[in-house]
């Protein structure tokens, strides 16, 4: 009975984050679903690319251009939800890879962050040989973070990977509060620039 006429991003956006940008990536009777980036500082661009690897699963890549204190270019955050199949991640990757190439500096910083049901844990080389990241938890614990199911995490199908940023936290949050948001335990990482 309580929930908000304004949409879901803007509302979790509240009065912390400033800047939001959303990509819908699905219409449905009842709603829509896609991503969002939300942001204390300004987001100059943003963009929203239909990474879809079939008809059956509606996929996005967010991705923004945000201007942060104390870094002279924009920090680049691009935010996914990769599909089921093994076969349609290859492609959604290739995607990623293309785009970043494509759109990034190299000397811009990086953070590509999101849900890459990724079960076999492959991504990371992946992204390190192609595009020179690092997964955050892999860096800063030796291993990439559990997150799914968020209720008693076992698999680790969420991700953050940076590029020229230092890590100085990477936590994830479990317990009685988080596991009723969703059914992903949220990650959060500290960084600064490199």
């Amino acid at each position: 009975q309580h929930w908000p006429n304004r949409p879901q991003h803007e509302f979790l956006a509240g009065q912390v984050y400033t800047d939001f940008a959303y990509g819908k990536n699905c219409i449905y009777d009842t709603g829509h679903h896609g991503n969002a980036i939300l942001s204390r500082y300004k987001i100059l661009t943003w963009e929203n690319e239909d990474i879809s690897a079939h008809a059956f699963e509606s996929r996005g890549m967010l991705h923004c251009e945000v201007e942060v204190p104390g870094i002279a270019v924009p920090v680049h955050c691009i935010n996914v939800h990769l599909g089921l199949t093994e076969r349609g991640r290859k492609r959604q990757l290739a995607m990623i890879v293309a785009r970043v190439r494509a759109m990034v500096p190299d000397n811009a910083p990086l953070i590509l962050a999101g849900d890459f049901n990724d079960w076999l844990v492959r991504t990371g080389r992946f992204f390190e040989g192609e595009l020179g990241l690092v997964e955050v938890f892999e860096a800063h614990h030796g291993k990439s973070a559990r997150s799914y199911p968020s209720i008693l995490p076992m698999f680790q199908l969420d991700r953050i990977y940076v590029r020229r940023f230092s890590i100085q936290a990477a936590q994830v949050h479990t317990g009685n509060a988080w596991h009723r948001i969703s059914d992903h335990a949220a990650l959060t990482a500290s960084l600064s620039p490199a």
